[in-house]
């Protein structure tokens, strides 16, 4: 614990995660603070954090960044879900869109009166009742006034990197090059004092954040924080990553398309594709990860493969003593429902409802930790359950990940919604009921009941209400104008 006013922070590292908390701390903290990042030009970002969920939108607005430039500076397109791909078996696919779908009420989602219509006879394909999936298969987007779309972006990871940097610096943010060589510390609390660089300078602060991504050289490598391994639970080990020429107009959504020893990403660009392959280490080899990602990419590839190395879990502390860890510094889950940007995102907005003004406390640390650990592992669940789903035969990957004991939370949400129907979202969930009950449904966990105020329904009631809500889909989908339209009407607005 300090009583030491916080004056300067010190950003150590800058990519996505740096210039996001630099962003976001010179424009949000109400009074003015001492902020320093320090980056190396040497030092290459990951940048394959391409795809995003909603929440993105939230510290847009909060930035007061207009939609029309961001979508201008980062060349992004919109994004309405995730197509996946041979997860359940090969040839099988379902969407993961976000949004609701249909209308449901206090004592239950919709998709218990899509469940007794199904037992009924009738009321079509769950996907049928979601505004946001039918739109992204059309190759819809736009915005209506009188029907919330929701949404999120593809984006160039280092465009919008150097977008933020801009705004940081307008906002009095100092950017130093150099590479941290050394950390010094207080004898007394152990608290970061200096960073060292390879130029000799000496940066002093009183609130350290680590952007230093896998490496993370102030929580790992100078206060040892510790690290809790997941790769049990999520045994990817390894990335493939290149970017491809566009070979059509970018569809409004992400695909993930699984393999016989892990799954490829697909994220359309204004000006090109984001591609890559998640896998483990003992499916493939480097080479032949390349080769098969290679092969799966219709269009001219832009470079070469490039490889990433990663282990899942997450960070023992996410704040310990002054330093914060954000990002890739803080702990890994993997790609797969876009959200390693959220988890940026998240450790900042928490920064700043909880931001030291007076001083480090105890009791503000632990919660902080609390908040992300527990918003962590409901994701891991998430992700896991795309796993644990999947009915592919003879291949040792999916064999393992059907058959390995899960976490308990995660296990009771399956038994709870295999046996009623029920999803309940704790407050710290990122994923919507609907998206739990798309995932699950989507790979075949479909429940053995259904909440029984549906059946305050008659017959006749029912189905009159479900055409309703697809009569209206209907209705706003004709309304839509194609993606890529929408895309230059956004770039002729000033």
């Amino acid at each position: 614990m300090t009583d030491q006013t916080i004056q300067k922070i010190v950003i150590a590292g800058g990519g996505t995660a740096g210039w996001m908390t630099a962003a976001a701390l010179s424009h949000l903290v109400a009074r003015k603070l001492d902020i320093t990042l320090i980056e190396s030009d040497a030092i290459g970002t990951v940048g394959v954090g391409e795809a995003t969920i909603p929440t993105i939108l939230t510290i847009n607005r909060l930035l007061k960044i207009p939609e029309p430039e961001f979508i201008r500076e980062t060349s992004a397109t919109f994004k309405l879900g995730i197509q996946f791909e041979n997860w359940t078996r090969p040839g099988d696919r379902y969407f993961h869109s976000f949004g609701d779908t249909g209308k449901g009420c206090w004592a239950g989602g919709f998709h218990h009166f899509w469940l007794r219509a199904r037992q009924l006879g009738f009321g079509g394909e769950y996907g049928d009742y979601c505004l946001e999936l039918k739109a992204a298969q059309a190759g819809k987007f736009g915005l209506l006034s009188d029907t919330p779309i929701n949404y999120a972006y593809h984006l160039d990871a280092t465009r919008y990197g150097q977008y933020l940097r801009k705004r940081a610096e307008s906002a009095g943010v100092k950017r130093l090059e150099g590479m941290i060589k050394a950390v010094s510390r207080h004898s007394d609390s152990g608290y970061i004092k200096q960073l060292h660089l390879d130029s000799d300078d000496i940066i002093e602060g009183d609130l350290f954040i680590d952007c230093t991504g896998f490496k993370a050289l102030l929580s790992e490598g100078s206060l040892e924080t510790g690290f809790e391994d997941w790769s049990h639970w999520l045994p990817c080990n390894r990335a493939v990553a290149i970017q491809s020429e566009l070979d059509g107009p970018p569809p409004p959504y992400t695909k993930a398309i699984a393999h016989k020893g892990g799954w490829q990403w697909r994220i359309p660009l204004q000006h090109r594709a984001g591609n890559g392959l998640v896998y483990n280490s003992d499916a493939y080899s480097e080479d032949e990860a390349s080769q098969l990602l290679l092969n799966n990419i219709p269009e001219k590839p832009l470079a070469d493969p490039r490889p990433i190395r990663f282990t899942t879990g997450q960070r023992k502390a996410y704040w310990h003593k002054n330093c914060v860890a954000i990002g890739l510094a803080s702990g890994f889950i993997e790609p797969l429902e876009s959200t390693s940007i959220h988890f940026i995102q998240n450790g900042i907005m928490w920064l700043l409802l909880m931001f030291p003004e007076m001083g480090i406390d105890d009791a503000t640390v632990r919660e902080y930790n609390t908040k992300l650990r527990t918003e962590a592992e409901h994701i891991r669940d998430f992700i896991v359950l795309h796993y644990r789903l999947n009915e592919r035969t003879a291949e040792p990957f999916w064999d393992y990940v059907r058959d390995m004991p899960i976490p308990d939370s995660l296990a009771q949400r399956m038994a709870l919604f295999k046996r009623t129907g029920r999803v309940f979202k704790p407050q710290e969930d990122v994923f919507s009921e609907n998206s739990w009950v798309q995932v699950m449904m989507g790979q075949g966990l479909m429940p053995q009941g259904y909440h029984n105020i549906a059946d305050a329904m008659a017959d006749t009631q029912l189905d009159t209400f479900l055409t309703n809500i697809r009569v209206g889909i209907d209705q706003s989908l004709g309304r839509l104008p194609d993606h890529q339209g929408f895309l230059n009407h956004l770039s002729e607005t000033r």
